[in-house]
């Protein structure tokens, strides 16, 4: 889906995804720190939301300028501050070793689109902070449910790995979620860079 797409849905609903953060980013950070957070596919919000009610200097970026509306609304109601930019992630780069937190929820795009965007976001990631990726995972094509259905821009969790630079990986694998009865699988990588 290009742009043009997104802005669509995401104008044909109050909410695509609702408003509490994805349970695999409020698992994974609930016990981190508060610092600076980049929140890469931020949709409408939702997870950015959640880590700035939590003490954490936010910026979410999306392409889709609905999607960015929505957010800054959506912080604007939850009473936080948080800063939301309309960019497309093949041109975006961020400041490198600028973030304590990189998120990546979702972001289902073709390989060679993930080839240039997550080194650089693995770059941003200062020392001591942490890298988190949650995508459907390839396997959920044929063995899971919902989520795109195009292997191509679904994710290996050795793929990801393979991406990340000289972050040391601390988790990577396959995560399942129910969904109306059924099972969607997904994967979850999470990294650190080393303070030294």
């Amino acid at each position: 889906m290009d742009r043009h797409d997104w802005d669509a849905r995401y104008a044909g609903a109050p909410t695509v995804w609702g408003l509490e953060p994805n349970r695999f980013v409020a698992a994974e950070c609930a016990d981190l720190p508060p610092g600076r957070a980049l929140d890469l596919a931020c949709g409408e919000g939702r997870n950015a939301v959640w880590l700035a009610a939590r003490g954490w200097r936010v910026t979410g970026v999306d392409f889709s300028p609905v999607a960015i509306d929505k957010a800054r609304r959506l912080a604007r109601d939850q009473g936080v501050d948080a800063d939301f930019l309309v960019a497309d992630l093949r041109g975006y780069e961020p400041a490198p070793r600028g973030h304590d937190l990189v998120l990546l929820a979702y972001l289902q795009v073709p390989d060679e689109d993930r080839r240039v965007i997550l080194p650089r976001a693995a770059a941003a990631v200062a020392p001591g902070g942490v890298f988190l990726l949650v995508a459907h995972d390839r396997r959920n094509v044929t063995h899971g449910t919902g989520g795109p259905q195009d292997p191509r821009v679904c994710y290996d969790a050795g793929d990801v790995v393979a991406l990340l630079g000289d972050l040391v990986v601390e988790r990577a694998g396959e995560v399942t979620r129910e969904v109306d009865g059924r099972t969607a699988i997904d994967v979850l990588v999470r990294a650190r860079r080393a303070t030294g």
